[in-house]
């Protein structure tokens, strides 16, 4: 005799294993979510809607993710910060980067740059069958996320800014070109430090960094104390039109290797240890005396040199109206050096980028992770103390009294 039975399977005929997993798929998701919302809540200093006067930071929406995991993927929704960013914790930081790197090298053998660092690198990726549509589809991800960071409103408050270029290869209409990569990197209010900008251009001319600089003011970015950069006379002249009310600090850096440039190698190492004594001073009229007192003994032997000094005085010394914590950080452009010498050593990899958006891709990528990097440092790239020091003009009782450079001699 044959029982009546009930079938607990659905429509679709999932047999109990399936059930199971999808049961277990969502409880997983239901967990994973609560986490998120704790880390959230510890990150932000408040519960969701909660009002509390130790809340340091604010929600700001919600991104999807899938998660592969051997039960399928599971779709979740990572909870987004009105300031810098959150990623779980039971998660592998998701390297884009690599995963830009790996696309680029895909178009650039989709699209037939034929050249063998390409060819040896689709091999050394295991790579035997490289399908078109998958690589779209892998470009087209990356390219929303990092139009969102590239794209960001500029509303922190932002009280320094640093500004630096540096050259890549790209084929352009069948030829190959070099092109220049400008990055913006901005200290807030709060101590923070930021990527706010990156662009590629034909070339590092005045109107591409006219253009570069009035997309971030048009982004939010405002009343910036002082700009840091090298003498390029296109970016000095951007500085000045878009940034007129702001000081301009000539990176020290810079400055040294042009000086050095005019001097025979036997002499080179005497004349920066003679050049560096003017930096030890904190103050400005200190270190402006310190300055001419170098250029008077280095006029005989070295006039160019000493006329250097003359002329880059007041920009040179612009960092003395600021913060004595703050010096080292912004008498040069080192902060970003770093981040051109990281772009370098990516793009070294690939060699020649088969167009514009693919050498965007891999670079954003690589600037968004370390953009996510610094916000999740414990330590504040410039204290609270030093912050409000510069803010609300308080005098620190061991240094001496600054003056701001005069802005008409910093724009001429």
């Amino acid at each position: 005799m044959t029982k009546n039975s009930v079938s607990i399977l659905p429509q679709d005929c999932k047999s109990q294993d399936e059930l199971s997993e999808d049961i277990l798929a969502t409880g997983i998701r239901a967990f994973l979510q609560s986490l998120m919302e704790v880390e959230v809540e510890q990150l932000t200093g408040a519960g969701k809607h909660e009002k509390s006067a130790d809340r340091r930071n604010h929600r700001n929406g919600y991104r999807e993710r899938e998660w592969i995991t051997r039960l399928g993927n599971i779709l979740l929704n990572i909870p987004k910060l009105r300031t810098g960013s959150y990623f779980p914790s039971f998660l592998t930081a998701y390297k884009r980067s690599e995963k830009a790197l790996f696309a680029v090298v895909q178009e650039a053998y989709v699209k037939g740059v034929s050249t063998r660092k390409i060819d040896d690198l689709v091999k050394a990726l295991g790579v035997e069958h490289l399908d078109k549509s998958a690589v779209s589809r892998i470009c087209a991800e990356l390219d929303e996320e990092l139009e969102v960071f590239r794209n960001r409103p500029l509303d922190a408050g932002y009280v320094y800014l640093w500004l630096d270029a540096t050259c890549i290869k790209v084929r352009d209409i069948g030829r190959v070109r070099n092109m220049a990569v400008l990055v913006a990197v901005a200290v807030r209010k709060d101590g923070e430090r930021e990527i706010i900008g990156v662009d590629i251009g034909p070339a590092e001319s005045g109107p591409f960094w006219k253009s570069f600089l009035r997309s971030l003011c048009r982004r939010g970015l405002e009343d910036v104390k002082l700009v840091v950069s090298d003498a390029h006379e296109g970016l000095k002249n951007a500085i000045s039109a878009v940034f007129s009310g702001s000081s301009w600090q000539r990176c020290r850096v810079h400055f040294m290797r042009n000086a050095l440039s005019r001097v025979k190698r036997k002499y080179q190492q005497l004349v920066a240890a003679s050049i560096r004594t003017i930096f030890l001073h904190p103050s400005y009229d200190d270190a402006r005396d310190q300055l001419r007192e170098i250029a008077t003994k280095l006029e005989p032997q070295f006039p160019d040199v000493s006329k250097m000094l003359e002329e880059a005085q007041e920009e040179l010394l612009s960092y003395c109206a600021f913060p004595h914590e703050h010096h080292t950080k912004i008498w040069s452009t080192n902060p970003i050096e770093r981040l051109n010498k990281e772009i370098k050593r990516r793009v070294k990899v690939v060699g020649l980028f088969p167009n514009t958006d693919s050498a965007m891709r891999l670079i954003g990528a690589i600037l968004l992770e370390q953009n996510e990097q610094w916000m999740d440092e414990e330590k504040k790239y410039l204290s609270k103390k030093s912050m409000r020091e510069l803010l609300e003009g308080i005098e620190p009782e061991d240094n001496n009294e600054r003056h701001l450079p005069d802005q008409a001699a910093l724009s001429k």
